[in-house]
């Protein structure tokens, strides 16, 4: 059975399975996930917690001896493993083993980094969702923020205008950790009272965290301004200007492929979607040649062949393909 963060509590009201895997790279809401299935084990009496980190070969081992062992009190258990890794072929076998004794007295919980498409054909994956629910979690993307941010200021009992959450998203995204503790320190700060833009920018740090994806899907949408801060904030947090060259003339192929003739764009991951929609529209209009050329500018700065700035040939670079 496969789950989402915001199903996951419907699920757990109705019954609890046997085995719980949650996987995502969000810490919030993967948190938020793991917590409330604890809390549904705690109220189904598994009183007794017991934590495991595996992280080499010899370390299931010790998970297997002590999922063997029973309780020191008879109690019910919830048993968790928390892997920063592939568990390899010692982990994957101990983990089929645990999912197939089926303990009603031991409650599993699995905490992973998001799986990679070949990770989730692993045999114990398969296993678990036989045997349980995978609660997979995604982040929230800038399109739905704002969204995500007034439903948590109701659940917080803040009132918002639309100004200031749009204000907070963009101060906030990519860091929902952060975002919802603003939220909860507006709720002290506003005691009531409507918080507004100003508010926001009195109280509220830039926060926002970018990756290079996110920089490749402002360029394909040609939102010049978006996709310019993106670049402002990689730099800031120390990425690479290779790196970032990357991500700019995947765009750029991406682009090219939306050409009419061209064969098509390349498939993108969930949250490009609607970016490689605009791409395609944009194609005809977009000087391939010279911003090829922009492009090997670019790389020659960063390698030192070219006298420049190399962030400035970015940012030239991300604003002739926004244009």
């Amino acid at each position: 059975m496969k789950l989402t963060a915001d199903s996951l509590g419907v699920h757990l009201r109705d019954r609890l399975l046997g085995a719980y895997l949650v996987s995502g790279d969000e810490p919030l809401l993967a948190g938020e996930a793991a917590d409330a299935v604890r809390a549904a084990a705690r109220a189904a009496g598994f009183t007794e917690r017991e934590v495991h980190v595996a992280e080499r070969a010899g370390d299931w081992e010790e998970v297997r001896g002590s999922a063997r062992n029973l309780s020191l009190f008879g109690a019910r258990r919830l048993f968790e493993i928390r892997m920063s890794a592939r568990p390899g072929a010692a982990g994957n076998a101990a983990l089929i083993e645990l999912l197939g004794a089926g303990d009603r007295d031991t409650l599993l919980l699995i905490l992973t980094p998001r799986l990679d498409r070949e990770a989730q054909g692993a045999a114990w994956v398969r296993a678990l969702e036989a045997h349980g629910a995978w609660v997979q979690v995604w982040p929230v993307d800038a399109a739905r923020l704002v969204g995500w941010l007034r439903g948590r200021a109701r659940q917080l009992e803040v009132r918002a205008n639309d100004e200031a959450l749009e204000l907070l998203a963009e101060r906030t995204e990519g860091n929902l950790l952060a975002a919802h503790q603003e939220l909860a320190k507006l709720a002290l700060l506003a005691n009531g009272a409507v918080v507004t833009p100003e508010t926001v920018l009195a109280s509220v740090a830039d926060s926002a965290r970018f990756d290079v994806f996110q920089l490749s899907e402002a360029v394909l949408s040609g939102a010049a301004g978006r996709a310019l801060r993106v670049l402002a904030g990689l730099r800031a947090e120390g990425t690479e200007p290779t790196l970032v060259l990357w991500a700019l003339t995947r765009a750029l192929h991406d682009a090219w492929g939306a050409l009419p003739g061209a064969g098509g764009a390349q498939r993108g991951w969930q949250r490009q979607s609607a970016a490689l929609e605009h791409a395609a529209r944009r194609a005809v209009h977009m000087a391939f040649t010279d911003l090829t050329a922009r492009a090997a500018r670019a790389d020659r700065v960063i390698k030192g062949r070219v006298a420049g700035n190399a962030w400035d040939e970015l940012a030239l670079l991300t604003q002739a393909l926004c244009a």
